[in-house]
């Protein structure tokens, strides 16, 4: 079996790309110049990886996924289809006087955002700019993401909010119910709860 990446002939790569071994694009798949994707990944259908995109090993980006400058995937993210990223909290088209568009290169108002190691981002979610998106995290289908989610945390809805904690081998090991009633289940949110698969997972540390 070759090693080589395996390219869809209407995929649109760039110039300056780095595709890794055994990497599969699919059809319709627009890679812009200067970024790197890793080794043993799979990027869906009419994905669209933005100029200086970083993706790790072992990732899966299914159809239709959206991913901008300034975005970093770690090794075995998981992004589902039709998700959304984004890196401006105050995006205009044109200059303030409406004379001419604004260029769409990253610049000094460009926030990056960095999706750790084994995360988990459901289908049509939206992930704000500026964020960190912890280790074996997982973010429930639909959810808009506005702050930071921790390792192994399950978070979800719009606002996405500490639903619960996975371990890293996806299962769900407990749950919460809305944060303003944690104080109700204390003794459930104590220390570490063991998955069927043996390992332990604490929860996030307010």
């Amino acid at each position: 079996m070759s090693d080589a990446p395996r390219i869809h002939p209407t995929a649109i790569v760039e110039r300056d790309v780095v595709i890794g071994a055994r990497t599969a694009l699919w059809d319709s798949v627009h890679v812009r110049h200067g970024a790197r994707i890793g080794a043993d990944c799979i990027v869906g259908e009419k994905t669209y990886v933005a100029y200086g995109v970083v993706i790790g090993d072992l990732c899966k980006l299914n159809a239709g996924v959206y991913v901008c400058a300034g975005v970093t995937l770690g090794r075995g993210v998981m992004v589902a289809a039709h998700t959304v990223f984004t890196n401006d909290v105050t995006p205009r088209a044109a200059d303030p006087e409406l004379q001419q568009l604004r260029p769409s290169d990253p610049d000094d108002d460009t926030l990056r955002t960095r999706v750790e190691d084994g995360a988990t981002i459901g289908a049509n979610c939206t992930i704000g700019p500026g964020l960190t998106l912890g280790a074996f995290c997982m973010v429930g289908m639909g959810s808009v993401v506005t702050r930071d989610v921790p390792p192994h945390a399950l978070v979800r809805g719009n606002p996405a909010r500490l639903a619960g904690i996975v371990c890293r081998c996806g299962e769900v090991v407990a749950r919460s119910a809305d944060p303003a009633a944690r104080s109700a289940q204390s003794n459930l949110m104590d220390g570490e709860h063991r998955c069927r698969c043996g390992r332990a997972v604490r929860w996030p540390q307010a």
